[in-house]
């Protein structure tokens, strides 16, 4: 029986050539894998007749996008995740939905090894093989561009001589990679750091200098979940899409970066992601209503760490799914409403309330009938500040 590769497939020109390429170079038969996590462009269906016609055997073709939002999108809200304190994850939480249908076709279609296209100098070859091989321990892995010596100039020159149906003359500068929770661009002019990005840059949102007037929007939580927007009950989808159109034409979720990657080099990145930093920052501020002081400080802690595991293709991590239990404990009451205005290329929060909060108008009020007794405070200080203060005697005496 002739092996067969299973080939994560974008429909692009890298991975068109790929099929035939990987078909030449190994003698296998390849089914190509395509998974729609909401980046728009072309129909799943144009996509598995393309894989067809450049050569490979089977397509197996998913519509992900539910199932991204729900299991991937939603887990990295609840962790507030965003890598170096600014990424929040793009590219790192699409591949292992991605691992995951690359898997079961290989089991679907009795493949024994599965290709991605991704280089020997990024981040994503670490996601997909760490994931592939948790998942799939049986299965290999091969990627054309860093094993089978695939370069652009090469795709080109095959994709013209086997006539194969994709576009090859048009070369945009950048490396894009985009799904609903964002949008990450790289190389070209921008590899000089000190270049400003240019506004052909961004796709997902409008420039923030020439915002449209204010626009309110009320975010509705269950248990760290947006489930309406503006009383509109949403799916999770729904609600990082709606975000995605309304913060996006507010120019709300540029990111400029230069970036610690996994392989041990620095990398200048921009993204866009409108939906997710508005979503996060509204997520952030419900949970400072409605999680008690010394849980929010020790979830800081653990929302970095989950950050970093998924940052570095740890996804199916033992640690991770630990980590999980907790951050999904610290969100039973992290429910309620969040108002915010986007505008100019910010969302800010301007109201909050929650029925399950920790905030207590008749405590915090200056006004006369508080209840809170300010008598206590005298002591509280006296033993809060104690040790620091038999510490600064001694050292006093040591001293003198």
């Amino acid at each position: 029986m002739t092996e067969r590769i299973v080939l994560a497939y974008s429909g692009g020109l890298d991975t068109s050539v790929a099929i035939g390429w990987i078909a030449e170079a190994t003698g296998a038969e390849v089914v190509a894998v395509a998974v729609d996590v909401g980046q728009g462009g072309e129909s799943l269906e144009t996509i598995r007749q393309r894989a067809l016609g450049c050569g490979a055997v089977e397509a197996y073709v998913a519509d992900a996008r539910d199932e991204f939002a729900n299991e991937y999108c939603m887990p990295t809200l609840r962790a507030n995740a965003l890598y170096m304190d600014a990424y929040p994850l793009v590219s790192a939480i699409s591949r292992p939905v991605i691992v995951k249908h690359l898997v079961a076709a290989a089991r679907e279609f009795g493949a024994s090894t599965v290709a991605h296209g991704c280089t020997g100098k990024g981040n994503d070859q670490v996601r997909f093989e760490v994931g592939i091989q948790t998942l799939g321990p049986d299965l290999k892995c091969i990627a054309p561009v860093r094993d089978l010596a695939l370069t652009r100039d090469k795709a080109i020159a095959f994709a013209e001589e086997k006539g194969l149906p994709i576009e090859t003359t048009k070369k945009n500068p950048f490396s894009i990679d985009q799904n609903v929770w964002g949008r990450a661009v790289e190389t070209g002019f921008l590899e000089d750091i000190w270049n400003g990005p240019t506004k052909d840059v961004y796709d997902y949102t409008d420039s923030p200098e020439f915002s449209p007037a204010a626009d309110e929007v009320v975010v509705s939580f269950r248990e760290g979940i947006p489930v309406a927007i503006d009383g509109h009950a949403v799916t999770p989808l729904q609600a990082i899409e709606e975000l995605n159109r309304r913060a996006g034409a507010q120019g709300v979720g540029r990111i400029d970066i230069v970036e610690d990657r996994l392989v041990g080099i620095k990398s200048r990145e921009i993204y866009e992601a409108p939906g997710a930093m508005a979503l996060i920052t509204a997520h952030r501020e419900l949970e400072n209503v409605t999680v008690e002081r010394e849980q929010a400080r020790f979830k800081k802690t653990v929302d970095q760490r989950w950050t970093e595991l998924v940052y570095d293709g740890q996804w199916f991590s033992p640690l991770k799914r630990s980590l999980e239990t907790f951050i999904d404990d610290t969100q039973r009451h992290v429910s309620g409403d969040v108002r915010m205005e986007l505008h100019g290329g910010r969302a800010t929060v301007t109201g909050r309330r929650s029925d399950v909060g920790l905030y207590d108008f008749n405590l915090a009020t200056y006004d006369t009938g508080d209840t809170f007794d300010q008598s206590m405070a005298r002591g509280f200080i006296e033993i809060f500040g104690l040790s620091s203060k038999v510490a600064s005697g001694r050292d006093q005496r040591a001293g003198s």
